[in-house]
Order: C-alpha cells, then sequence, then structure tokens
C-alpha cells in the first residue's frame, strides 16, 4: 500500500514542481545579472494563460502536428515518474531502469523532431537538425555514464544505484567524480541550457530547441513546455538520486519519515536550480561548432571513469 501511496506523490509532486524549478532559476539568473527578473511562479501563469489562449496552427501541418505535444508530454512525464525522488523503491521504479528512462526521452526527441518537420518551415528543419546533431553527439557520452554506474553498482535499476551510493560501499571513487562532472556537460546539453542553447532567446543564428516549437500556440506550446520544464526536473533528480541520495526514504520505513523525505528533495531541487543559474549567470552562450567539443569533452570524462574502474580492479 505504500508503496502505491508514494508512487501517487511523486507523479504529482514532480508535475507540481517543474514550473517553480525553472521559475527559480530563471529568477537566481536575473538576481545575479542585477536584473529583477519575474517571480518564480511567472512559468505557472505563462502555462495558464497558454492553455486559455486560441490555437492556431499552420495550414500545411497533419494530424501528426497536433498529435505529438500529447506524446512529448506524456513520455517526459513517464520518465520523470521513474526516477525514485525522494524514495527509493517505487512502484513504477520495478518495471523500468535507466536505460528505460533514456529511451524514453530519445522516442519524446524524436516526436518532436517529427513534428517540426511535417509543416515544413525552415525553421522547423533548422531546430529538428541541430537537435539531432547535438542529442548524437550527447547519448554516447550518457551510454558510458550509465556503463559505469552500472560497474559500480552492479545493477542500472536507479533505487538499487540509489541504495548503494547510501549504504556509503562506493567511497569517494574519482571514477564517480568523473561520471558526475560528465553527466552535468550533458544533462547542460539535452536540456538545451547555456552555453549550449538559450531557452529564453529567438534568434534565428542561436535557437535550437525554440526553433522546433515555433510553430506551435496555446495548449500544445503548454504541453511541451511543461513537457520540456519535467526534463529538466528529472535530470535534477537523477543526479541528486544518483550522486547526492542523501534524506531519500523509502516504503519499507515508517510513513512518518515522508515528510521530512519529501522537504529535502525540494530543497535540493531548489539548490539544484539555484547552482544552473550561477553557472549560466558565468558563461555565454557558444557557436554551435563548439559543441562538439564541449559533448567531446563530456563523452572523455565518462570513458575516463569507466577505464579507471578497470585498472582500479585489475591492480
Amino acid at each position: 500500500m505504500n508503496n502505491f501511496l508514494y508512487q501517487l506523490i511523486d507523479i504529482v509532486l514532480v508535475l507540481c514542481i517543474a514550473p517553480l524549478v525553472t521559475g527559480i532559476a530563471v529568477k537566481t539568473r536575473a538576481r545575479l545579472l542585477m536584473k529583477k527578473g519575474p517571480s518564480v511562479f511567472q512559468p505557472y501563469r505563462d502555462l495558464l494563460k497558454l492553455l486559455r489562449k486560441e490555437v492556431t496552427l499552420p495550414e500545411t501541418a497533419s494530424w501528426l502536428f497536433r498529435a505529438i505535444p500529447y506524446g512529448v508530454f506524456a513520455m517526459s512525464w513517464l520518465a520523470a515518474c521513474l526516477v525514485p525522488t525522494f524514495s527509493s523503491g517505487l512502484w513504477f521504479g520495478k518495471a523500468a531502469d535507466l536505460i528505460a528512462i533514456i529511451a524514453l526521452l530519445g522516442s519524446a526527441r524524436f516526436l518532436l523532431s517529427l513534428a517540426a518537420l511535417d509543416p515544413g518551415t525552415s525553421f522547423g528543419g533548422l531546430g529538428s537538425s541541430r537537435e539531432s546533431f547535438i542529442s548524437s553527439l550527447a547519448e554516447p557520452a550518457m551510454i558510458m555514464i550509465i556503463f559505469t554506474l552500472a560497474l559500480v553498482a552492479k545493477s542500472t535499476d536507479l533505487s538499487c544505484i540509489s541504495s548503494f551510493m547510501m549504504s556509503g560501499q562506493a567511497g569517494l571513487r574519482v571514477s564517480l567524480w568523473l561520471a558526475l562532472a560528465s553527466f552535468v556537460l550533458v544533462a547542460i546539453a539535452e536540456n538545451g541550457r547555456i552555453p549550449v542553447d538559450n531557452p529564453s532567446t529567438h534568434l534565428e543564428l542561436t535557437m535550437v530547441h525554440e526553433a522546433m516549437i515555433l510553430e506551435y500556440s496555446a495548449k500544445y506550446l503548454a504541453l511541451l513546455e511543461a513537457a520540456s520544464q519535467l526534463k529538466l526536473v528529472l535530470y535534477l533528480s537523477l543526479m541528486m538520486t544518483i550522486f547526492f541520495p542523501f534524506g531519500m526514504t523509502s516504503p519499507g520505513n515508517e510513513i512518518a519519515q515522508l515528510p521530512v523525505a519529501i522537504l529535502v528533495y525540494l530543497a535540493k531541487m531548489a539548490m539544484g536550480a539555484v547552482i544552473l543559474a550561477f553557472f549560466e549567470s558565468l558563461v555565454a552562450k557558444m557557436r554551435l561548432f563548439r559543441i562538439p567539443s564541449f559533448l567531446g569533452a563530456a563523452f572523455m570524462l565518462a570513458l575516463l571513469a569507466t577505464l579507471l574502474l578497470f585498472v582500479s580492479r585489475s591492480l
């Protein structure tokens, strides 16, 4: 019964806090740049405003263009629900592991690229090709990170990985720090954050994700924005679950630990958003042809983490 209750809370929690995490990141970055910035609740207002607007679609768009936002949102939400946020051993966690989460995100990206190409506009094709280019560089690094974690914890199950990390058996391994550094670079690229992409720009030379959703409006745009916010929460949750799993509970523990675990999780999400904003305020958007070097560094860090594991075991 506790498993079902904890999973239900997790499903609602990730959906409710996704706009807030984005709002904290935007507000913090604005304050660091000596600006007032919008309220942390502005993303909620933007989503409600979009849901109330009338839908306008390109004349050349097919039914696929209207259906894909629902698919992208559902896959992103499901992937976020598979991550043990405040508790390990959740109901959905038994049915999928880290590889399934990456596969769901990859499927959502494929659908979004398809939708961007569907109306036949130049911006959609531009954004789709850039997104595919970046993801083709990020996925090998992510696979190496999963490989490293699977070698350390002997499982790709996130509950097993977080339990192993909390047990203290992992220790202070250099491989894990390298994997964390690689994961941060991949997460920045996958979420379209500075310096790889700028989510607040609409300039032709710099747009990636925004170019893909430029033709969408009203409820369809709200679904895609919500999916993007869920993806950011997913990557922050993955980082906290794998590398900083302190404060988590499990359905087998006393239910009195649940409020504390949720508060610790919310604090970690807020801290992650603040650190992201701080990093974004220090760097500038890089040119597109420099992204392979950025993600090449992520792949090399992950590869080095894996090789160090093999070397340390053979000694």
